[in-house]
């Protein structure tokens, strides 16, 4: 199904993205990673539109067409208590306009039966204190998705994941860490990768436009004060 495809991912170079390049070679693609740590492939930073159109144009002149492309690049993770407008600005290039102008640059290549795949995350929904440019970031490319799936409609697949806690670590956690999940454990990058290969698959077929939700269930339990050993300290 994957054998002598083509999978571009974004900040595929550790982490989430790095499980889902492992997983597309391993299924005979080939990974095409951008990240800026060094990789194998690419090395360069999407917030910057040259870097992009480098990336791009090596992508195609060495295979010809994209078969999936896999935005998973984080944005940075800041506050309104210390994000500056720099800071911001940054995040959305590297959550929202580089999706997007990467999709541009391959509209073109993508082949028959083609897939983008955003990694969004659980914080488009919900949110932490000072969280401000990681979850507008994350919030955008949830909406871009639905965007592309309508304009691609017929020639590309669109969809969206939206992890919760996902382990990229050695760390082990059990106890509270893993039962504030109701799966009883905290997310791994297998779990992400899995995902993104279904989707990207002919099982999908039917599936575009779609954000699925994967956090072990996180976002769906209610709790209250005094719940599973919870307290509101004031």
């Amino acid at each position: 199904m994957f054998k002598g495809k083509t999978a571009v991912i974004t900040g595929g170079a550790g982490g989430i993205g790095k499980g889902i390049a492992e997983r597309f070679k391993a299924l005979g693609a080939n990974s095409a990673v951008i990240d800026t740590a060094k990789n194998d492939y690419f090395t360069g930073d999407i917030a910057d539109k040259t870097v992009l159109d480098k990336f791009a144009s090596k992508v195609i002149n060495e295979f010809g067409s994209v078969d999936f492309l896999i935005n998973n690049a984080p944005p940075a993770f800041r506050g309104i208590d210390s994000c500056t407008y720099e800071e911001f600005e940054n995040a959305l290039r590297v959550g929202v306009t580089a999706p997007f102008y990467l999709a541009s640059l391959f509209n073109k290549h993508f082949a028959a039966g083609a897939s983008i795949i955003n990694i969004s995350s659980s914080r488009d929904r919900q949110s932490q204190p000072n969280s401000e440019s990681y979850a507008a970031a994350k919030g955008g490319i949830s909406a871009l998705t639905h965007a592309l799936a309508v304009s691609l409609a017929g020639r590309v697949r669109v969809n969206s994941i939206s992890p919760g806690w996902i382990n990229t670590t050695d760390a082990v956690f059990s106890g509270a860490d893993a039962l504030q999940q109701p799966a009883g454990r905290v997310g791994r990058v297998e779990d992400i990768a899995e995902a993104v290969m279904f989707l990207c698959s002919d099982k999908a077929g039917f599936i575009t436009g779609e954000n699925i939700c994967i956090d072990g269930g996180m976002t769906r339990q209610m709790i209250y004060h005094g719940d599973f050993g919870w307290s509101l300290k004031t």
